[in-house]
């Protein structure tokens, strides 16, 4: 297949088929996010899917778990789900699991009879981007759901038969706010319940509008020593059962494992990360060069004001 844009594909799911039915994000406004600005979201024609599959197929393709692309492919309609995964499963027959990315309102969107219906048809597990547990946050950077009404949707999951994943982000309250942010996203979790949480740490966009909160000082940014500590605290946290994926955009720190059983190793290998960055320059998870001092200015969030000390040069 001849694929548009670029491929959003989590991290557990690198051994899964990736089979795009759309392209884009049908949102594209969360503040922080540059996966899919530059695409116009549109469905991709059953002909296209079916293409694709048959290619797969030609191939010698047989495989047991497909995951459905792109940003929210869960947005499309349960009868076009449902039509899809019959295709799927008629040029796979070993397939037993589709999965897919999705926002809260596309579960909010289908009836409970219809989840149940792509639960029997194969779905899985979603990803959902729930980020954090404070709603304020979530606000701030323009998601579309708040903390309750995730918790609702995903219930809702739950009772359908449909596992969630959970994306989350750890910097995304903004400097001083991330053991408040770790504590509050790892209770929802603990709540909540997912299969696997996925921890995108934040990376810093200049073409975002959180880039323009930044040079307005309305946002100030975690530096990566209190991005670590937050993740830490998710950590220690975590209840579990899940298996948890921590990555960082531009610092070369990942920790993963299965919580509860791996806890200590994981909290180690994050403690030996958090040690090596205490007393050092201050990092920042810039993307691209062309930031440069956006932070030497007094910021005001959350009803508070704070100032970066050392902002990052280039």
């Amino acid at each position: 297949m001849d694929y548009e844009g670029q491929i959003c594909h989590p991290p557990m799911e690198r051994s899964s088929v990736n089979i795009p039915i759309t392209v884009g994000c049908s949102y594209n406004a969360c503040k922080f996010c540059d996966l899919f600005r530059h695409l116009k979201y549109r469905a991709l024609s059953m002909e296209e899917i079916e293409k694709e599959l048959a290619r797969i197929r030609g191939l010698g393709g047989d495989p047991k778990v497909v995951f459905l692309g792109d940003g929210d492919a869960f947005f499309l309609k349960a009868e076009e789900l449902l039509a899809i995964a019959e295709k799927i499963h008629a040029y796979f027959p070993s397939c037993t699991q589709l999965r897919m990315d999705a926002r809260v309102p596309n579960v909010t969107e289908k009836t409970d009879a219809e989840l149940k219906a792509l639960a029997e048809a194969g779905v899985q597990c979603l990803y959902l981007g729930v980020e954090s547990g404070l709603d304020d946050v979530l606000r701030f950077m323009n998601k579309d759901h708040t903390v309750a009404e995730a918790e609702a949707q995903i219930a809702r999951l739950h009772e359908a038969g449909i596992e969630y994943g959970a994306h989350i982000m750890t910097g995304v309250a903004g400097a001083g706010r991330g053991q408040e942010n770790a504590e509050s996203t790892a209770a929802f979790l603990n709540r909540t319940k997912p299969w696997k949480v996925v921890n995108f740490s934040m990376g810093l966009h200049p073409n975002v509008p959180l880039a323009e909160e930044i040079e307005a000082g309305r946002f100030t940014p975690s530096d990566e020593l209190e991005i670590l500590q937050e993740e830490f605290r998710i950590l220690e946290l975590l209840e579990g059962p899940l298996e948890y994926d921590g990555l960082h955009d531009v610092f070369e720190f990942r920790v993963r494992g299965w919580l509860p059983q791996d806890r200590e190793k994981m909290l180690a290998h994050t403690a030996r990360a958090i040690e090596a960055q205490q007393g050092a320059e201050k990092r920042y998870s810039w993307t691209s060069p062309d930031w440069r001092c956006y932070l030497q200015t007094p910021v005001i969030f959350q009803d508070q004001a704070r100032q970066i000390e050392n902002p990052p040069q280039y």
